[in-house]
């Protein structure tokens, strides 16, 4: 073990170097964080446009399903062949599904391209992440968060600005097109500093079989959710018949990763307490981020009657508040012992926020909401780079891709699961199904309105359930002493 763990440690490098890689990184993460909070003030220009409200969040669920589904693959990928080839290949695909998304005559297209994209932003994330976390040892890499910091607040902000500005003065489509020249200038600059990354390969298999059985039982579970209340009744023999099925397949998969020589998920990386636990705290927390970001310009679009732009000017505290919340996080976190203090008081006070959106969802005062959501998005920001940092400390470095893939796996599950079931809710409580119903949401019908009120309702409280299941898992989890220079990859999973 001694000797494999010589074997693993990083060359050298300086600050300037170590600056020089993570800038071309984070112009490719930049691509999937832009991705994700840009497309949220289009979907209901974009629902209306095709006449489908039903299958909106299919637009966002596609996106998560297939990202969901690859990144643990990357994970390993980038253990066993090193991070610049896997990199190099999400980019392209990335891009690839960005075209077919512009260019879509059809709702099922753009959902198809939607699917490619996931393919390759899944992984962009996940993998700057793990370069990240072979070039600086835990307790120095709140040095390295402005570079975190600058992506974030410019997807964060910039996003549902562009966004709702493309949808309601331009086209749709240009926020798909924005995504070929910024992925050009991605590949040719991370491609050329990542060059300067010591390699850290190391023999691993695919387990393909895994991966394919997680994604199915994914796919069945989300059908379920998107359908009930919708297409059928949620104790309809249909849906019924999907839940169980996904049942089952999660069963296979479970059997798979206990019997499988190199299972997706690899049982040694399970087994740590601090994985165990940091997972679902930071898969409930993104869920909720995710799920919150694609809902409410329907609300503040169909209750508010907030125009597109506006929408998106009005997701800035959610947003911004995450970035605050992270920023904040990672500067305490390498200085103080006790790094969940701050992440359970954020969590508190997102719940608590939660619940006061839930009390008057009809016409609340633009002044609350605001308060509201920036005091929500602080307390998930809190989150996140506090369950990542803590997991990656957890592990040795052979398995520090495996560890981050696992860690965006559940944290991508999250947020499908919780995207389908949020836009479940929607749709079936206030009853706003078809062309029409968009109509009536974007047209000023009260009766519609006050629906969707309602059912935004049942949003929040879903919202602030998840967040104290992540407060849940938080508060279990151990507070490991943070890693520095001297031993980079001596911790062991137990």
């Amino acid at each position: 073990m001694d000797a494999c763990t010589t074997e693993a440690q990083p060359a050298p490098l300086d600050h300037a170097a170590i600056r020089t890689i993570i800038v071309g990184v984070m112009l490719a993460m930049l691509l999937a964080a832009l991705d994700q909070t840009i497309i949220g003030t289009a979907l209901p220009t974009i629902g209306a446009e095709f006449g489908d409200l039903e299958n909106l969040s299919w637009i966002v669920t596609a996106y998560l399903l297939t990202g969901t589904a690859v990144t643990p693959m990357v994970g390993k990928l980038a253990d066993i062949h090193g991070p610049r080839p896997v990199l190099n290949g999400c980019i392209a695909l990335f891009l690839v599904g960005s075209i077919v998304c512009a260019l879509a005559p059809s709702m099922l297209w753009l959902i198809g391209g939607r699917a490619v994209q996931g393919l390759g932003g899944g992984g962009l994330i996940a993998l700057a992440q793990t370069i990240i976390g072979l070039l600086v040892p835990p307790r120095e890499r709140g040095r390295y968060q402005v570079y975190f910091a600058a992506v974030f607040i410019t997807s964060s902000i910039a996003g549902p600005i562009l966004g709702g500005f493309f949808a309601q003065h331009l086209h749709w489509s240009l926020i798909f097109w924005i995504n070929v020249p910024l992925g050009i200038a991605a590949a040719a600059m991370s491609d050329r500093t990542l060059r300067r990354l010591p390699a850290h390969h190391h023999p691993r298999r695919l387990d393909v079989i895994g991966a394919l059985l997680m994604c199915a039982a994914t796919v069945a579970l989300l059908l379920a959710l998107s359908w009930g209340g919708t297409r059928f009744a949620w104790t309809s023999p249909q849906i019924l018949g999907l839940a169980a099925i996904s049942a089952v397949i999660w069963l296979g998969f479970a059997v798979r990763v206990a019997t499988a020589l190199e299972p997706l998920l690899p049982i040694a990386v399970l087994s740590n307490q601090v994985v165990r636990t940091g997972v679902p705290s930071a898969a409930f927390a993104m869920g909720t981020m995710v799920g919150l970001s694609i809902q409410m310009p329907l609300y503040l679009e169909g209750v508010v009657r907030l125009s597109a732009s506006q929408s998106g000017l009005a997701l800035i505290p959610l947003m911004a508040g995450v970035v605050v919340g992270a920023t904040g996080a990672s500067q305490v976190m390498s200085r103080v012992t006790h790094y969940k203090r701050l992440p359970v008081l954020g969590l508190v006070g997102g719940i608590l926020a939660l619940l006061v959106l839930a009390y008057e969802p009809v016409n609340p005062p633009l002044w609350l909401y605001l308060v509201a959501m920036g005091v929500t998005g602080i307390g998930l920001g809190t989150v996140l780079p506090v369950s990542t940092v803590a997991i990656q400390n957890a592990v040795p470095l052979p398995q520090m891709g495996t560890a981050t893939g696992l860690a965006n796996f559940f944290r991508s599950l999250g947020s499908a699961i919780l995207t389908a079931g949020f836009g479940a809710v929607v749709i079936s409580m206030s009853g706003l199904e078809g062309s029409g119903s968009m109509e009536t949401l974007l047209g000023g019908g009260q009766a519609g309105s006050e629906a969707l009120a309602l059912a935004f309702r049942w949003v929040f409280l879903m919202a602030a359930a998840a967040l104290t299941l992540s407060l849940i898992a938080m508060i279990a989890m151990q507070e490991r002493p943070l890693r520095g220079h001297a031993s980079p990859a001596a911790a062991l999973p137990e």
